[in-house]
């Protein structure tokens, strides 16, 4: 194998690995955002309204479709009545 494939094939595995992770965390957001939305008894249609948006947009957004930008997750945050909370944690095997 030449070094142009072993480098090639290295790089389409970190995109891969990268989109993977994006698709995970949309994922778990949407979950995140559907778990809450049921706790509280409320429809797509009633959270969408309550935070500004469609219900499509919402349920692509629960289904990890799409991936929200801060101002529509503290809107969200807001129709939930729950706190938005972002950090950058060092990773566990960085920690001290």
């Amino acid at each position: 194998m030449t070094r142009r494939h072993v480098v090639w094939e290295r790089t389409g595995a970190q995109e891969h690995a990268a989109a993977y992770e994006e698709a995970r965390a949309a994922l778990l957001l949407g979950q995140m955002v559907h778990d809450r939305r049921v706790e509280l008894g409320l429809t797509q249609a009633e959270l969408a309204e309550r935070a500004g948006m469609t219900q499509p947009q919402l349920s692509r957004l629960e289904s990890g479709g799409a991936t929200p930008t801060v101002p529509l997750l503290a809107r969200l945050a807001t129709a939930l009545n729950a706190d938005l909370d972002i950090a950058f944690r060092p990773h566990a095997s960085f920690a001290a």
